[in-house]
């Protein structure tokens, strides 16, 4: 669907919907447990659903009624087809721990999913009784993991050290998993440490190594509430980033351990104002100029940062962003030709992007390439544009941001 959005400065206020990246990892948790589980998630995004429908193929028996997600554990494995969608989450968590319940099957990827690396964590768990064989458009998987030696890179994915942290405790020996070099997107392995940590789940932590009891089974209660998405309220955020009267985006965690709350302190080094009142923050306009962005641990935050970073007093740099290449679409290119085709000035590198402000926006169109973090980025592009700005494919919000459109529409213009 292709979607025409009038420019102008947005202010408002937004409740912003449930973590997804938190959703993911619980809804995993309690359906390995032994009893049944309700999650309130508002906002329950295509990844998540993907995630309980792997599950449910797997032997679970999960329900999504409104914002609740009901879930059953898995009671016996199954064999069976996977539709993991486009989310690399589902299936980098996913390949592990059914290796360690002994579930076989194939994993179905959309989109560009299937391009996206599981080097070097397929031989990893190859090495540990696994079968992985991927062809053109699917991953087949079988055999049981083997307790042991765990060892992988964290300058790759950080999904993969997340998908060993759920896995390992379920095997029926210790194991110790050791993660060589920089640990790129930090904070992702701490939600899931700060998870399992709730769910009950033994483990110690030192240097560089974790030592993980076997023959766990984590317990998430019986209720548990997924906080507020940093992720997604950084598109409002930015918004406000460009707004006299400001955005305020509220149900958000002051204490959360996501990553992507550096939008906040990305925006006032920026010189964006920034009032924090519990859970509300409230982001304006200031005297905006350019910094340097090192997206080593916020690679999300860069389409709508470099969006911000189009009309700020001179240059921007984008800095260890390779990583960007293999998200659902190269987000390098595709963030810079977000900018370009709208009036502003973003060179690409091979790692990186170095953009150059000017005074503002002049409209255009956006191809959003069927990635919903350029879609939802031309949002805010209209905000600091003189024309229209027209979103092609603008339905791929759906991914992570089912209603944003709706929110969106709810911001007063400002002429």
């Amino acid at each position: 669907m292709t979607k025409e959005l009038i420019s102008g400065e947005r202010t408002g206020t937004v409740l912003i919907p449930a973590s997804k990246s938190q959703a993911h990892r619980a809804v995993i948790l309690a359906a390995l447990g032994d009893h049944n589980v309700e999650i309130t998630c508002k906002g329950i995004s295509n990844d998540i659903i993907a995630t309980a429908a792997c599950m449910n193929s797997a032997g679970a028996n999960i329900e999504i009624q409104d914002n609740i997600i009901h879930v059953s554990p898995v009671t016996s494995q199954h064999s069976g087809i996977f539709e993991c969608g486009e989310s690399g989450s589902t299936l980098r968590f996913l390949i592990p721990v059914f290796g360690a319940l002994g579930v076989e099957g194939e994993f179905v990827p959309h989109g560009r999913l299937i391009d996206r690396p599981l080097y070097p964590m397929d031989e990893v768990l190859k090495n540990h009784g696994m079968s992985i064989t991927k062809t053109e458009t699917t991953i087949q998987v079988s055999g049981r993991l083997t307790p042991g030696k765990f060892e992988i890179p964290g300058d790759v994915s950080s999904q993969y050290i997340t998908g060993l942290l759920m896995a390992l405790p379920l095997l029926d020996g210790d194991s110790t998993l050791r993660v060589t070099g920089a640990l790129q997107s930090k904070a992702y392995v701490t939600m899931t440490e700060e998870l399992l940590k709730k769910s009950g789940i033994q483990y110690s932590h030192q240097d560089d190594t974790y030592f993980i009891k076997g023959s766990q089974k984590p317990d998430m209660g019986d209720y548990f509430t997924i906080e507020g998405d940093y992720s997604n309220a950084a598109f409002y955020l930015c918004m406000g980033a460009l707004s006299r009267d400001g955005v305020t985006v509220t149900g958000l965690n002051p204490d959360s351990s996501q990553g992507d709350k550096a939008a906040i302190s990305v925006l006032k080094e920026m010189g964006a104002g920034v009032e924090i009142n519990g859970t509300a923050v409230t982001v304006r306009k200031g005297e905006l100029h350019g910094v340097t962005i090192d997206a080593s641990q916020i690679p999300d935050l860069i389409p709508t940062l470099s969006v911000v970073a189009s009309v700020c007093k001179g240059e921007t740099h984008i800095i260890n962003a390779e990583r960007l290449r293999i998200k659902e679409s190269d987000r390098i290119a595709s963030t810079c030709a977000l900018i370009n085709n709208l009036g502003g000035n973003a060179k690409e590198l091979s790692d990186g992007i170095i953009i150059t402000g000017v005074r503002s926006l002049t409209g255009g169109t956006v191809d959003s390439c069927n990635d919903h973090r350029i879609a939802m980025s031309a949002a805010v592009a209209a905000c600091t544009s003189t024309g229209k700005v027209t979103v092609l494919d603008s339905m791929c919000v759906r991914k992570s941001y089912p209603d944003f459109w709706e929110d969106f529409q709810t911001l007063t213009i400002k002429s």
